[in-house]
């Protein structure tokens, strides 16, 4: 990465339910040196990736400049358990943009923690029972961990949970 003397980074992920069957779901990052956005758009109930665009308005790595054949090799992985591994295991295969895989991530995860928000309606309101709240959901789903800024390292709710290898 060049030298810089000030870097600022603005990232997030959405989701939408389409209609009853598919929900799409879209990652923009924005930083000092990248630009850029995906959308994938699910099927329901299986969570299968059924169509994948994206582009990189601006970055500094050219690996991340034409990503249409990626993202075409995508559709049809499931969302759910190894889906990481098989997104890099794809992508490899025509791009070594790494930021690609991520953003697509992202967008999975969002399918993933959109599906969550009743459970989260359950949150006690005095705050060391919210505590013990997000602290037992991270226990029995390591997958949360450094997913959010509350889940991050450094943050008590985390302190002494290990990620699962």
């Amino acid at each position: 990465m060049p030298d810089l003397v000030c870097f600022n980074r603005n990232r997030n992920a959405a989701i939408e339910f389409i209609d009853q069957n598919t929900i799409r779901s879209v990652c923009q990052l924005q930083d000092t040196l990248t630009d850029a956005w995906v959308q994938i758009k699910v099927s329901l109930p299986d969570l299968e990736i059924i169509e994948a665009e994206g582009r990189f308005d601006r970055c500094h790595r050219s690996e991340c400049r034409n990503i249409d054949q990626a993202l075409k090799k995508v559709s049809g992985v499931r969302i759910g358990s190894g889906m990481k591994k098989i997104l890099r295991g794809l992508l490899s295969e025509t791009t070594d943009c790494k930021e690609l895989a991520f953003m697509l991530e992202e967008c999975c995860q969002a399918v993933i923690i959109g599906f969550t928000k009743d459970f989260l309606a359950q949150c006690p309101d005095e705050p060391e029972k919210a505590f013990e709240f997000f602290r037992g959901m991270v226990r029995k789903n390591t997958r949360l961990l450094n997913r959010c800024v509350a889940f991050a390292p450094g943050s008590s709710i985390v302190e002494g949970i290990e990620p699962e290898d």
